[in-house]
């Protein structure tokens, strides 16, 4: 799959029922060796669009469950 086609789909927590984020107002971590992402990173932006800071949530790609036309539903695996 191509990251143009993920792009623009809403992430959300099938735990909470909450909405994460868009595919595309993330950062992707990618493993430099085999080229796969390994977590995408969602970073918090205030009102006026600015970063708040450095950290931000990290969804690991292992725990995304399904991948719709619309939406994407990550269901977190507990350890």
């Amino acid at each position: 799959m191509r990251f143009r086609e993920l792009s623009g789909k809403e992430l959300i927590d099938a735990d909470h029922g909450t909405r994460l984020g868009v595919l595309g107002q993330t950062d992707l971590n990618i493993n430099p060796v085999d080229g796969m992402v390994e977590e995408i990173i969602i970073q918090d932006y205030n009102l006026l669009g600015l970063r708040k800071g450095e950290t931000g949530t990290k969804i690991k790609w292992t725990d995304l469950e399904v991948i719709g036309d619309d939406l994407i539903v990550v269901k977190r695996k507990t350890e």
